[in-house]
């Protein structure tokens, strides 16, 4: 049975991770935190529900955390209309689909906003299934995600496209390999010390590589 392909979506489908962490900053300062923008980016991939007090602290957290999540939201759909696809996502779902595997978007993010990004990258008919924020209870770099995703396909073998280290560390906690990409500004270093198996500069260069990987035709 061929491998499912789970594919992150925010970061690595589509071009949203600088968006988040603008949002995130503005619903911190909102509430009389302020921090580096770059700090927020490399938090960007872990779950809103454990964000804030990895970035501010566990009282932060406990008095404001839901607040700030409530405001990134809201300050985030104001941005999202100037999300694009990022280059070669629509072809590589393509190629994956005639390649024989089954194609699970897995995402945390709300219902509407998972919607938007296949709307987006014209992929509603390629695609086996998709998960939303309904689907978990605790997020990456918990496995939860992505071992929703796999319960969406019809094997139990599965390959991880993501381009986080959360993306790498969820996906090896769910016993699955990743296949690392750039597009959400981490390292090549920082993905493969997260456990990425082989890491691309773009989604092109990987569907270039497929046949080197575990999502070959087999």
């Amino acid at each position: 049975m061929m491998a499912l392909a789970v594919l992150d979506v925010d970061g690595t489908l589509v071009d949203t991770n600088y968006h988040h962490a603008v949002a995130w900053f503005r619903a911190f300062k909102q509430h009389g935190v302020v921090l580096s923008t770059w700090r927020i980016h490399r938090h960007v991939g872990m779950g809103g529900d454990q964000l804030v007090a990895a970035l501010a602290g566990d009282d932060t957290e406990r008095d404001k955390g839901e607040a700030i999540r409530e405001a990134e939201s809201e300050l985030y759909g104001q941005l999202i209309g100037e999300v694009e696809p990022l280059d070669g996502a629509r072809d590589l779902i393509v190629r994956l689909r005639e390649l024989g595997h089954d194609v699970i978007l897995a995402s945390s993010a709300k219902e509407n906003e998972v919607e938007h990004y296949i709307d987006l990258l014209r992929c509603g008919d390629l695609i086996t299934g998709f998960t939303t924020s309904d689907d978990v209870e605790n997020t990456k770099p918990e496995p939860d995600l992505i071992k929703a995703a796999m319960a969406k396909g019809s094997s139990e073998e599965a390959v991880m496209v993501g381009d986080s280290t959360f993306d790498c560390i969820a996906a090896e906690r769910a016993g699955i390999p990743t296949l690392g990409v750039l597009t959400g500004g981490f390292s090549r270093e920082e993905l493969q010390k997260a456990g990425a198996l082989s890491v691309y500069e773009s989604l092109r260069e990987l569907e270039e590589g497929l046949g080197g990987t575990p999502l070959r035709r087999v």
